[in-house]
């Protein structure tokens, strides 16, 4: 991914909402089946690590785009921003440079 489609990506990220949240358990297999499916759904999910959680945000995410196959996009404070697109139906067309 190349620097304009991160911040393409960033751009659109920004105004959404966080569709999954991560607490105490951490990413557990629940989560990761949470983040899977929004990816398969939206191809751009955000996620919230929620403030009980022990685990840091940069680790998670991390673990989190290892298991769904996804790319970081960018992980700041407790949000993580991840991109997996859909090669069925492409829904995010990205700038290609």
């Amino acid at each position: 991914m190349t620097s304009k489609q991160r911040a393409y990506l960033k751009g659109l990220a920004s105004n959404m909402e966080s569709i999954v949240h991560v607490g105490k358990a951490g990413a557990s297999a629940e989560v990761v089946t949470s983040v899977q499916e929004a990816l398969e759904a939206r191809e751009l999910v955000k996620i919230g690590v929620l403030k009980n959680c022990a685990d840091d945000p940069h680790t998670i995410a991390v673990m989190l785009s290892e298991r769904t196959h996804s790319q970081i996009v960018h992980v700041i404070g407790k949000k993580i921003v991840l991109y997996k697109p859909n090669k069925d139906k492409l829904k995010i067309k990205l700038p290609l440079d």
